[in-house]
């Protein structure tokens, strides 16, 4: 028995690295699983049949059920159509693992405007677009005295959580991904479903493009533990999509390696006010005031520069 017994899930971007080892990971407890992948290159090119249909045999030839799924997420039809090929294909949808995405990595004044565009509409355009199409079905069905427990669980990164550079786009669209993320799980809650984000690790067709001197491995040809292996993340989605989470919702979790770690999202901070009492601030007075109450020091934030 695994605590995804009776599950049906889609795993989008799960022909290779995180995308995999997370449709792998479902599978082995025990979910149904549509294995989406366009099958393009990592910056985002062509399309390919054969990652999709190699991880469904995989799934198959282990005694699980899979169907594999070729269409582009961030492509509005095709994100409405991943979602009826899993009711078609299984009866239903209870999860739906959002991993897709591309890599343009450039300095922000290098980059072009179809580096950003095209970064933008895979990860965060398709996450969105896959959130909402499957809320629209589970929305009918709560409507029909059907009340889903339902999971989706997103993929964020650092790079937007923390910032990196040469990563406009991706960061940009990995912070919007967590703030989606956090307003899915306030507009889906009263229709029985969960929200929540994890930022993986490992070394991936992605990191290996930008890391040249790594070694790229698919999660099944590691053999024992290795930070670097992309599955390791699998399990905390796992347990994120399962019943064994339903007390969590709206959270952005990182996992890599052995370590699961909380992200604390934007809160309010420090603060100071006007120096004499309710008043517009006289942009003079700012400074000061900023870096004694909020800074607590005379530097004013990040410094350039040394």
């Amino acid at each position: 028995m695994g605590i995804l017994d009776g599950k049906v899930a889609i795993v989008t971007g799960a022909g290779h690295g995180i995308g995999r080892g997370e449709a792998l990971e479902l599978s082995a407890e025990g979910a149904k699983v549509v294995v989406n992948d366009l099958g393009g290159s990592v910056s985002g090119e062509g399309a390919d049949k054969r990652p999709a249909e190699e991880v469904a045999e995989i799934i198959r030839s282990k005694g699980g059920e899979a169907v594999a799924d070729y269409e582009d997420v961030a492509d509005w039809g095709g994100a409405e159509r991943l979602v009826a090929h899993a009711v078609e294909a299984f009866g239903r949808l209870d999860v739906v693992v959002n991993n897709a995405g591309i890599l343009r990595d450039k300095m922000l004044f290098s980059m072009t405007e179809d580096d950003f565009d095209a970064v933008i509409r895979v990860h965060l355009k398709g996450t969105f677009a896959m959130t909402r199409h499957a809320s629209v079905y589970w929305r009918e069905r709560s409507k029909a005295g059907e009340q889903p427990r339902a999971a989706i669980v997103n993929t964020v990164s650092s790079a937007g959580l923390q910032g990196n550079v040469g990563q406009a786009n991706y960061g940009a669209a990995k912070a919007g991904i967590a703030a989606l993320t956090i307003i899915t799980a306030l507009e889906m809650s009263r229709y029985g479903v969960r929200a929540n984000a994890v930022a993986p690790g490992g070394v991936t067709r992605m990191s290996g493009a930008v890391l040249k001197d790594l070694q790229v491995k698919e999660p099944e040809e590691y053999t024992e533990f290795d930070r670097l292996n992309p599955a390791n993340s699998a399990p905390m989605v796992a347990w994120l999509a399962s019943d064994e989470s339903l007390h969590v919702s709206g959270q952005v979790f990182r996992a890599v390696g052995s370590s699961i770690i909380h992200y604390e999202p934007w809160r309010l901070g420090g603060s100071v006010e006007t120096p004499k009492g309710p008043a517009k601030w006289n942009p003079a007075d700012i400074g000061p005031a900023v870096n004694a109450g909020i800074f607590h020091t005379r530097p004013t934030g990040l410094q350039i520069g040394g």
